[in-house]
């Protein structure tokens, strides 16, 4: 007889249905096989499943014992495919009846003492069982993350032994409760930023559009301080992207007693991370830094100080809003739609610019540290911005006005208007939905026409520009888009180009 039990292997944030069979064969030498392509942690399932069965009184039986995980040539990894290879052995060996696993897909890693251990990805497997008309088996600790997937049947005990009971009828496990909303960090206001009113109104345009933004200025100028007031300006997440963003953090691993935040993440790793930390990698090919800030943030402080790979490797899912993982055996995708928000001082001395009399390598030393970034990531970038230092006098002053509260106001009714336009932020505006609802009077016309020969403008610069001028205009409350609003779009790409004319300008200068 082959005993049958359902559960699921991950392929990104998606989960693949796997059949569980076991089968039970008299011979003189017990034994206790794994076959289906099993990786390491799933061939020691059956060490975790012996002890598990010794922990709560049950011996294996003297017989060969064979677990067929199907498709065979789906490569399974991880830890949770320990409680339905137990589930099944358990209808083999008739400790639960033949029918009880009917209709349910089942996940979970096993002590030594039979108690269920928390594993990742508890969402999307609840997600993919509902979809097949199933309900899910998992860990006591992943009931409350599994129940956020709807309507979806939960069973979520602590024991090897509950579940038996209640397979048997002697005990009753209950549908647990979605785990609670966390709140966010508390959000820095931008009051507590004095000065820099430019980079401020970068800062709620990029808000308002989803556009991509680049701080340049000297230490101490503010960069770092404006970012992290970034998700304060942010709606919070729809329950769509909410879904989409707590199914990449449960395949991390990440969501603790299946609490969940609507924030928007903001995720901000060192510059020593690797492309693999990036984008994603490793043995089992986990989900990266662009991936956990899906429908967020990524900020990348001290943006030359990464490494050239790693920075490259951010410029295919800037555009396509998702990273594949290439590995011999598979491809792995996850989605990457994040808002990229970075800083970096002018030279590498830190304080640079010429005229200023603090870097004696000027203009060459500010486009060698530039050089770190290459132009078609340069390109990518919506909003390029000069932080000038904070002066004595700014530091003097009280604190403005207007906070993070109005801006914040501003920033979602331009949002609403852009929502109910297309469906989505301007920066992702493309195709017809550009030409319809992005194409400026004929002054604005005219002016990016000849902005764009004398800069320089690629195509997609071209189309950056459109969308940011689309974003301004959404914050001046204009229906249609008008010169002046073309005309601060490209100031924001203008001093990068510029810049750039300058350092080649000046280098080839001839030396005297």
């Amino acid at each position: 007889m082959v005993a049958r039990a359902v559960t699921v292997a991950f392929d990104g944030v998606d989960a693949r249905r796997v059949d569980v069979e076991v089968q039970l064969i008299d011979a003189s030498q017990p034994s206790f096989t794994i076959v289906g392509l099993p990786d390491k942690a799933v061939a020691e399932s059956r060490e975790r499943v012996r002890g598990a069965f010794a922990g709560i009184g049950l011996a294996l039986p003297p017989k060969r014992i064979i677990a067929n995980l199907a498709p065979a040539d789906l490569t399974k990894e991880g830890s949770h495919f320990d409680l339905p290879i137990a589930l099944a052995l358990l209808t083999a060996m008739g400790v639960i009846p033949l029918d009880a696993l009917d209709g349910w897909c089942a996940v979970g890693e096993l002590g030594l003492s039979g108690q269920t251990a928390p594993v990742g990805g508890a969402l999307p497997a609840a997600v993919t069982a509902s979809s097949m008309g199933m309900g899910l088996i998992c860990p006591e600790a992943n009931g409350p993350e599994a129940a956020w997937a709807g309507d979806a049947r939960i069973l979520a005990p602590r024991s090897l032994i509950g579940l038996i009971n209640h397979f048997k009828g002697t005990q009753r496990l209950y549908q647990p409760e979605p785990g609670p909303l966390r709140q966010g960090e508390a959000v820095r206001d931008l009051r507590e930023v004095k000065g820099q009113e430019g980079a401020k109104r970068a800062l709620e345009i990029a808000a308002a559009g989803g556009h991509n933004l680049l701080f340049v200025g000297p230490p101490g100028s503010g960069k770092s301080m404006l970012a992290q007031r970034l998700p304060g300006l942010l709606p919070p997440l729809t329950p769509q992207e909410l879904l989409e963003t707590s199914m990449v953090w449960s395949v991390a691993g990440m969501i603790e007693r299946g609490a969940i935040a609507r924030d928007r993440p903001f995720r901000s790793p060192h510059h020593s991370a690797s492309m693999a930390a990036l984008t994603g990698g490793g043995l089992r090919a986990r989900p990266g830094e662009v991936s956990l800030a899906h429908n967020g943030v990524l900020f990348l402080d001290e943006l030359p100080e990464f490494s050239p790979q790693a920075l490259d490797s951010l410029r295919q899912p800037l555009e396509t809003g998702e990273v594949t993982v290439a590995r011999a055996n598979a491809h792995v995708r996850y989605p990457a739609r994040f808002q990229l928000v970075a800083a970096m001082n002018p030279c590498r001395c830190g304080l640079g610019g010429a005229g200023k009399g603090a870097c004696g390598k000027a203009p060459r030393c500010q486009r060698d540290y530039a050089g770190r970034i290459s132009g078609p990531l340069f390109d990518r970038i919506d909003l390029t911005v000069e932080v000038p230092p904070v002066t004595a006098a700014d530091m003097a002053l009280p604190s403005p006005v207007e906070g993070t509260a109005e801006a914040a106001a501003r920033v979602a009714a331009a949002r609403d208007a852009q929502t109910a336009r297309s469906g989505g932020v301007n920066a992702r505006l493309e195709g017809e939905a550009l030409d319809r609802f992005a194409t400026p009077d004929d002054p604005g016309r005219a002016l990016l026409s000849r902005a764009g020969e004398a800069a320089g403008l690629t195509a997609r610069g071209w189309t950056r520009t459109l969308r940011l001028a689309r974003t301004i205009a959404d914050l001046d409350g204009a229906d249609g888009i008008r010169r002046t609003h073309v005309a601060e779009a490209l100031m924001y790409r203008r001093s990068t180009v510029a810049a750039q004319d300058d350092f080649d300008r000046r280098a080839a200068a001839p030396a005297f």
